[in-house]
Order: structure tokens, then C-alpha cells, then sequence
């Protein structure tokens, strides 16, 4: 492909040349900008332009973005099936392939290749402030009887190119280029004037084999108009939401979005019933689906034609439509599904904890130079699991981003291993909310959660009490969701089986578990409480189940988000004092609830 549609900018060359003289390079320029527009050229700041293009028996369209004041420039495509991009930011040359996988580009051809568009698309030949180069003194060449000045311009940090003048008619005619694999030539033709300069409408560029040549044809093109700075940059890695522990981003469906939705390690694709019917998807089948809690769901399956994270574009993608209208209670959040098995499988894909970035990398680009821990991993079905000791027991866990908890031991485990006798835990109440429903655990600390060579210290720890449900698979020890994965900046590699740990500034923190001593979700009418804790600051408070909190220190519920209240429940220290107004029914009364350490 040529690089972009605005490259026809340097067709502008349109010189009125002496016949009887051979002009100077700098005379040659004075007189093209004289010609082609003149002093307007002084004021066009930015250009955009589309069009068409056609290679190799396939169609496309294309559209370039150019900062003509810099030479930052960014060019994108859809020909056939394929779609890509390619931009420059004054420093970082990056592509876009057809699956949105972002590459930073080092070689010395993309360099000199970005460097000589920033030239061009500066209009440096006409305003050499803007990108120097050496411009050599002009020769002449004839060719079928026409003849032709040319310049050989080699810009800054770029390689030489010739430009092609007809002499005759004192337009650019072509360009030649020596890449590091073939040299390329742009002829241009059809001129046309718009916004008071002429551009050339036609491209075609070849490396000689004429069955492969590019064709371009301007459709529209527009100067001055305004262009964030952000256009030119290497799309960042998609950020996330992290709320309750657990991690969200946003995906769209059949181009429609974006919507949130969780990220799970191991999840099933999942969307609503509603989002399904927004997306005209009609669920088929009525299969059984559990999570973490006891009770079962009725799933049916769709099929998205399209499913697009962070600029990455999944084909083909069956989902289970679930509802999670309960999920969206506990978490507090608009959810439209769930995402993760299909993601990681595909990608190296590395969570930056401390600055919630996500960043999905092609296995066959990702090349590991790190100091972090790297861990060995075997599928637990979906979910990666590594050897772990919880204070020298050995066992299998799972690593779940799925789960809120720090870390959850499962009930065969914990029965195997008397750890109940052992840790003597003394609180018992709802530590999570899943598929299934409520969850319930014994909560205590363990002195020590071992991965590899990863140390753990104190970590909250949960005695799940779940009878049915994910939590009663005598072959795992436990989860680790959470609450100790947010210490680590993670990077999974799933076609290697192995996780990479790289500790972040919340290594070494202590962990805590929620001091309010309840369980709330939202409820139309406030945030109910579903659980208090025997002797802890809600039942001290005298809240009880079923109660509504609808104002917590005189703000209305709806205006407290409730990630933000939970998250201030475990990180204001105790003995802090939050005032709730409280309604039981037809009664509405005033509550303190000092926090304070339960385990």
C-alpha cells in the first residue's frame, strides 16, 4: 500500500519552469509555491483526506490524518478483508494490524520511511523549519520523449528520494524511492484545485511487477480541520475499571457499545438477556449454569459476530446469555456480561494493577525481559493453577481475577486438613456474591500464602462453607482472587502455561478485610443489608437484615457508588465513625457504624 492518501500533498509541486534555463532547487521551489497557491499555503495547519484504493484485485477505503505544522501523521485502511493502520507521533513509528494488535516499529527502513513522510507531509520543501534535509542540485533526465527535472531530497534522519518534474507541463510526475526490499514509484496524475491549491486526485505506485501495483484515489479532502493529539499516538493498551477487586472493561458487540463488562481469567463468555435483545440475539437452549453460590441458572446460547476490546477484534463468538440483573445488585454497576477464557487464550495478556492497563500482545511478538517471577501453570479447565503452600501445606490454586477475595480455601481442603481447628476462625458471614448467589465463609488470616517463590504475607483467608457450587472441588485448594493479585502487575501467557508476577507499589501493604461487619448490595430503595456479622460494628449499630441504608453521612444513596463505600469500609482505619440513615419498613432512624478490625 502507499503509506497514505496524503501523500498526495507533494503532488503540489506544480512548476512553471523555464524552458530556456536550468533553475535552482531553491528557485524551483519558489516558483511551485507560487503556482499551486501561494501565499495560502502559509495557512493550512492540518488536512485530512479518503478515498479509495485497489490492490491485487482488492477494493478498500482509506483515510490519512496529517499535522502539517509537524509532519505527525496516521493513515488507516480497509482493503478486502483486511484492515490495518500506520502512524508517526514525532517520535514513535507504530502499526495497526487487521486485529487491532498495536506494534511499535524500531527498524531503521520504518524510521527512514516515517521520517521521509514527515518531511513530505510538512510541506518541509516549501517550510524547511519544519523538518531540514538535504536538497542536491537538480539534473535532468528525459524519458518517451518527455523530459524531467530532479531533485534528490534525502530529510533529516530519512533516506534519499527523487522527485520527477515535467518540464513541460510543471507538474510532480513521480516520486522514486529506495526502501530496503525494493524501490517504489509513485507516479501522480489528475490534478484538481480545491480550497485555492491543486492537488493530484490519482496515485499509482509501483515496485516494477505491475500486477501488484497500488492505486489511490482522493475522494475528499478538507484542510484546517481541528485534530486531538491523541490521534497520532500508539493506541494505549485498554485501561480498566477495578471495583470490588475485580476487574472491568469495555468490549463492543457487532460494532454496537461500548458496554461494561467484567474480566475473569477463566470466564465463559456471558452477555444479559438484555443486551441480547438490544443486539437482536435470540438465546437458544436452556443449559445449566453455576458459579461460586448454590443455586443454578437457566443459560441460552448466541452467537456475536464480532467482539472488539481495546482495539483487538475477536471473530465468531458464542456466548451464554445469563442473567446477572443479582451481579449487577452486589457490584453496585451496570454490567452487559462477562469476558476472559476467549481473550487470554488468543493473547499474552498482562494486567498493570497500578495503573489499570491491559495489554494484549500477539504470542509471536511478546518477548520477555523482565525480573518478575515466573510461575508454571496446568489448566484447571479454563483456569490457570499453580502449586501453592498455605503456611506449608501444599496444594492447587487457582488464580481467579474473577474473585474479589484475597484468598479462598475450599471446603474439602479445609476439612482435610482440620484447618478450622487449627486457625479457630471467629467470624462467620457473606464474603461474596456470584452466579450462584451468596456465598458463605469463615474468615481468619493464614500467616503465609506461597506461589513458587512469591511470598504472601498475612493474608485475609476465607473457609468457604459453600455445600454445592464451584467451591466444593476436592481437587483445588483454594482461590486467589483479588485481593492479592492487585499487589502484582501479572502478565498471563497462556500459550506458554505460564503467569509472570511483577510486584507494584501494593506489595507489602497489609491486607484488610471490609470493617463494617455486614453485607450490602443495592436495592431499588437504598443498599439493603443481607448480612450482619454476630458482634461486629453493624450489629453494634443495630442494623439487621433487611434494613435499607438511604443516605450514608447525610448523602442520598444513589449518589454513593457502592465500590466506593465498600472500598471505604476496608481503607478508613478504625474507629472511624460513618453515620447511615437507616429505614426498617415504615421507620427511618440514624445509625453510627465505627469500624473496626475483624480479623
Amino acid at each position: 500500500m502507499a503509506p497514505a492518501l496524503s501523500r498526495a500533498l507533494f503532488g503540489l509541486l506544480l512548476l512553471p519552469l523555464a524552458a530556456s534555463a536550468q533553475p535552482t532547487a531553491k528557485e524551483i521551489l519558489a516558483k511551485a509555491k507560487q503556482v499551486t497557491g501561494g501565499e495560502a499555503w502559509n495557512g493550512i495547519r492540518t488536512s485530512h483526506s479518503q478515498g479509495k484504493l485497489s490492490t491485487s484485485r482488492l477494493t478498500g477505503k482509506g483515510e490519512s490524518w496529517d499535522d502539517v505544522l509537524t509532519g505527525r501523521h496516521v493513515d488507516r485502511y480497509e482493503l478486502g478483508p483486511s484492515s490495518g493502520a500506520e502512524g508517526f507521533d514525532g517520535r514513535i513509528v507504530w502499526s495497526q494490524d487487521t486485529s487491532k494488535q498495536v506494534r511499535e516499529e524500531g527498524g531503521g527502513d520504518a524510521l527512514e520511511s516515517a521520517a521521509n513522510e514527515a518531511y513530505r507531509r510538512s510541506l518541509a520543501y516549501w517550510f524547511p523549519e519544519r523538518w531540514p534535509a538535504t536538497i542536491e542540485r537538480p539534473t535532468q533526465k528525459t524519458e518517451d520523449g518527455k523530459r524531467y527535472f530532479v531533485l534528490r531530497i534525502t530529510p533529516k534522519g530519512g533516506r534519499p528520494f527523487d522527485v520527477w518534474i515535467d518540464a513541460a507541463t510543471s507538474l510532480l510526475d513521480r516520486t522514486v524511492e529506495k526502501a530496503a526490499l525494493e524501490t517504489r514509484t509513485t507516479y501522480f496524475s489528475d490534478y484538481r484545485a480545491i480550497s485555492g491549491v491543486k492537488l493530484p486526485f490519482q496515485q499509482r505506485s509501483t515496485n516494477g511487477e505491475k500486477q501488484y501495483d497500488q492505486f489511490t484515489t482522493l475522494e475528499k479532502v478538507e484542510f484546517n480541520v481541528p485534530i486531538d493529539d491523541s490521534l497520532f499516538r500508539k493506541p494505549a493498551p485498554p485501561p480498566f475499571e477495578l471495583a470490588n477487586n475485580h476487574i472491568y472493561v469495555q468490549v463492543k458487540l457487532n460494532g454496537k457499545g461500548p458496554f461494561r463488562f467484567l474480566c475473569d481469567t477463566g470466564g465463559a463468555n456471558i452477555l444479559t438477556p438484555p443486551l441480547a435483545k438490544e443486539l437482536g440475539l435470540k438465546p437458544q437452549g436452556a443449559l445449566q449454569g453455576r458459579g461460586v453460590g448454590e443455586k443454578s441458572e437457566d443459560i441460552g446460547l448466541v452467537k456475536v459476530d464480532q467482539l472488539e476490546l481495546g482495539g483487538v477484534t475477536l471473530s465468531n463468538q458464542l456466548f451464554a446469555a445469563f442473567p446477572m440483573q443479582s451481579f449487577e445488585q452486589v457490584e453496585g454497576l451496570a454490567i452487559g456480561g462477562l469476558v476472559g477464557y476467549e481473550i487470554f487464550k488468543r493473547f499474552v495478556v498482562t494486567v498493570n494493577y497500578e495503573r489499570s492497563l491491559l495489554t494484549l500482545t500477539a504470542p509471536s511478538a511478546f518477548n520477555y525481559q523482565g525480573n518478575g517471577t515466573v510461575l508454571p501453570f496446568k489448566f484447571n479447565y479454563h483456569i490457570p493453577q499453580v502449586e501453592g503452600e498455605i503456611d506449608g501445606i501444599k496444594g492447587a490454586c487457582d488464580i481467579d481475577t474473577g474473585s474479589r477475595s484475597s484468598l479462598s480455601l475450599l471446603a474439602p481442603f479445609v476439612e482435610k486438613h482440620g484447618l478450622k481447628g487449627r486457625y479457630a476462625p471467629k467470624v462467620e458471614g457473606v464474603t461474596g456474591w456470584g452466579v450462584g448467589g451468596a456465598a458463605r465463609s469463615l474468615i481468619t488470616r493464614v500467616k503465609e500464602l506461597r506461589l513458587g517463590s512469591i511470598v504472601v504475607k498475612d493474608p485475609v483467608t476465607e473457609f468457604s462453607l459453600q455445600s454445592k457450587g464451584a467451591f466444593i472441588d476436592p481437587y483445588v485448594a483454594g482461590n486467589v482472587g483479588g485481593g492479592v493479585l492487585k499487589r502484582f502487575n501479572i502478565t498471563f501467557d497462556y500459550g506458554h502455561q505460564r503467569l509472570i508476577f511483577e510486584p507494584n507499589a501494593n506489595y507489602g501493604k497489609r491486607d484488610v478485610f471490609d470493617r463494617s461487619g455486614m453485607w450490602i448490595n443495592a436495592s431499588a430503595e437504598g443498599f439493603e443489608v443481607l448480612d450482619v456479622f454476630a458482634n461486629g460494628p453493624a450489629a453494634a449499630a443495630g442494623l439487621r437484615v433487611g434494613d435499607k441504608i438511604v443516605a450514608v453521612d447525610g448523602n442520598p444513596w444513589r449518589q454513593v457508588p457502592l465500590p466506593a463505600l465498600r472500598e471505604r469500609f476496608k481503607t478508613d482505619p478504625p474507629g472511624t465513625k460513618v453515620r447511615l440513615t437507616v429505614r426498617s419498613r415504615e421507620q427511618t432512624r440514624e445509625a453510627v457504624l465505627v469500624l473496626k478490625d475483624l480479623v
